[in-house]
């Protein structure tokens, strides 16, 4: 059986085979005994993406990470960068350093601020993210939405890029939708207001392969 550790846009974790090509984490929220959620979804107001390989690490899912047989970080995965983003989450500054100095950067740029911190990013996200209680707007008009933002259409999410909605799924992309197809339909933007102005600045997350076909 799956464990319990694959993310949705909508942020909520779910057991499925498919696990994408970002890890990450919320801080601990598992059982290491069991291999079983808590029943809380974050430990942390830092989400972050992590490298699925990196350097010569090697860690047991939900299992005991930490000295001493404790139980480390539960480790979660995504389908790709964009994925991780709309659900609340942004770069590591352990196992993705440029990316995550990149992040914050375009951040300060987005809001006028000379000196950014990577604690102001996860307190913002905190409180905007929807698993974490924040109510995103809805997305009135998808062509003034940078490329990397996701929406939800009722139960399904897309992945807006090159003026096309691909449709997610946990194993990829499988459609690319006219945005002319949800005129008058009530859509809910999934991406935190803060990503989406980290977006527009420039920064470029990481697709899953199926985006390009």
């Amino acid at each position: 059986m799956p464990l319990q550790n694959r993310v949705d846009p909508f942020g909520a974790i779910h057991a499925v085979p498919e696990r994408g090509l970002f890890t990450g984490n919320r801080g601990i929220i598992h059982d290491p005994e069991t291999k079983t959620l808590l029943k809380k979804r974050w430990a942390l107001q830092a989400w972050i993406i992590c490298m699925c390989k990196f350097r010569d690490v090697r860690r047991e899912p939900m299992g005991r990470n930490r000295p001493g047989g404790k139980a480390g970080w539960t480790e979660l995965f995504f389908l790709d960068e964009v994925t991780a983003l709309a659900a609340g989450h942004r770069p590591c500054f352990f196992c993705r350093r440029e990316r995550a100095t990149d992040f914050v950067r375009r951040f300060g740029e987005a809001f006028g601020i000379a000196e950014p911190r990577v604690p102001m990013v996860d307190k913002r996200l905190h409180r905007e993210r929807l698993a974490s209680g924040g109510l995103p707007p809805a997305a009135d008009e998808l062509a003034g939405l940078p490329d990397g933002a996701m929406v939800a259409d009722g139960a399904k999410t897309y992945a807006l890029r090159g003026g096309k909605a691909l449709r997610w799924s946990f194993a990829g992309y499988d459609e690319a939708v006219a945005f002319d197809r949800f005129a008058g339909r009530p859509l809910s933007l999934l991406t935190p207001a803060t990503t989406l102005c980290v977006l527009r600045q420039g920064y470029e997350p990481v697709w899953h392969p199926t985006a390009e076909t």
